[in-house]
């Protein structure tokens, strides 16, 4: 349990906004009962006596979110890049995560998975399992060791992929989802929810769609899947829905599109004028997982649009498309990223900064979990120290550019100490 108040002094960084990074060197972060209290240049005198964590010259961050990655694709991270996203799939996926069946091989791949992750600078994170019931329950169990807050969900497949992973009908597969949910209710997890988790709409009939809406209704769940990543993918839902207007229509056909079914879409790189009205009259969430895009061929979505227009975007890992799980490294891509779409497509949507980078990572996607991600006042306190004095530097630099350095260089090295909800991890 934490502690009922404690303060912590540094560098603290948050965000309030997408443009603009808040700023109180040597400052003081004051945490009661799990939540920021607030963020004092100087501490108040109400507050003398209250035990104060001294992080020096170190930086502190709220933690990262990552809206979405696929945990058993972790042993396979670097591999089959020159493959599109349908080939790569088949190719690689679908072998792999049919592994999953063996709870000793699920342990072994999970275990390096959840330690990574308790390392690295995230402390929030949506993630896909597999159709594999108990596998699905072992990893809850790994990730609920870590102290992490996190959404895990069964995956659904009742179609289009091969017959050893996919489940025999959608009735097959909305009781088994059915029961998932209730062993976890069993398990009664302080840091670890279930999320429903159609993979997307080629692997899932309408019959099961329809089913995973009742699950939804009867247990109240958020739901995670893909969107618009790949123009193949987008041909192929037309193809198999033709009577939806848009991808989006297909999950919203079934009331699986926000509303009352809070839900977070990665990718959206191809998603239309009528997809991105959806998704913001819906208040869908979208993940974007740039280094993904790049790495299987999809594209760079207009995250610059996204913004704009206020839609809810945070960051993916998108492990194994991304390469890793360090949420810095999805910053500096989606910059890097986001520049290549201005140059070679649209200079109509500028680069994104920093600034924009680093609240999508935070408070953007912390804000599928609630008021998370942020050190303004009520906030669930997640923070991550980080010690830069690694990365050495001639000349000295002011706190944001620490930070821009971290977003480019930073791994799971820099990481000093690391709250959720107030509780240490380490």
């Amino acid at each position: 349990m934490y502690e009922s108040i404690f303060i912590l002094k540094g560098n603290i960084i948050y965000s309030k906004s997408a443009s603009e990074l808040e700023i109180c060197e040597h400052g003081y972060l004051v945490c009661e009962n799990g939540e920021v209290r607030g963020v004092y240049q100087t501490l108040p005198f109400e507050f003398g006596g209250i035990p104060v964590t001294d992080y020096e010259d170190r930086l502190i961050i709220p933690g990262l979110v990552d809206l979405h990655v696929h945990a058993p694709q972790y042993s396979y991270r670097g591999l089959g890049m020159d493959m599109e996203l349908l080939e790569w799939l088949e190719t690689n996926t679908f072998p792999e995560e049919s592994k999953f069946r063996d709870l000793d091989y699920a342990r072994q791949s999970y275990r390096v998975f959840t330690d990574n992750l308790r390392k690295s600078a995230t402390t929030r994170a949506c993630i896909f399992a597999t159709v594999h019931r108990r596998a699905t329950l072992l990893l809850m169990d790994m990730l609920e060791e870590t102290g992490l807050s996190t959404m895990v969900g069964k995956v659904n497949m009742d179609r289009n992929c091969p017959d050893y992973i996919r489940e025999s009908s959608a009735e097959e597969s909305a009781e088994d989802t059915v029961e998932w949910i209730k062993d976890v209710v069993h398990k009664k997890y302080e840091h670890t929810r279930p999320i429903l988790t159609p993979r997307f709409t080629p692997s899932c009939t309408d019959e099961l769609m329809e089913k995973l809406k009742m699950v939804q209704m009867r247990y109240d769940l958020p739901l995670q899947s893909h969107l618009s990543e790949n123009p193949g993918e987008i041909a192929w839902v037309k193809e198999l829905c033709p009577w939806s207007a848009f991808y989006g229509d297909a999950y919203d056909k079934f009331g699986l599109f926000g509303m009352d079914c809070p839900t977070v879409m990665a990718h959206c790189v191809y998603s239309g004028e009528e997809e991105i009205a959806r998704i913001k009259e819906n208040g869908v969430f979208i993940a974007h997982c740039p280094e993904s895009n790049m790495n299987i061929a999809s594209g760079v979505a207009p995250v610059r649009r996204f913004l704009e227009e206020g839609l809810h975007v945070g960051m993916g890992s998108d492990v194994a498309g991304g390469s890793t799980e360090n949420i810095f490294a999805a910053m500096s891509h989606a910059i890097q990223a986001s520049k290549l779409r201005w140059r070679l497509l649209d200079d109509s949507l500028k680069p994104l900064a920093v600034e924009e980078v680093f609240y999508m990572a935070t408070k953007g996607g912390g804000e599928f979990f609630g008021k998370v991600g942020s050190f303004e006042p009520g906030y669930e306190l997640d923070a991550v120290i980080l010690d830069d004095s690694r990365l050495e530097h001639p000349q000295p630099l002011d706190v944001k550019k620490r930070l821009e350095r971290l977003i480019y260089f930073s791994d799971d090295r820099e990481v000093f100490a690391k709250y959720v909800k107030g509780n240490r991890l380490f």
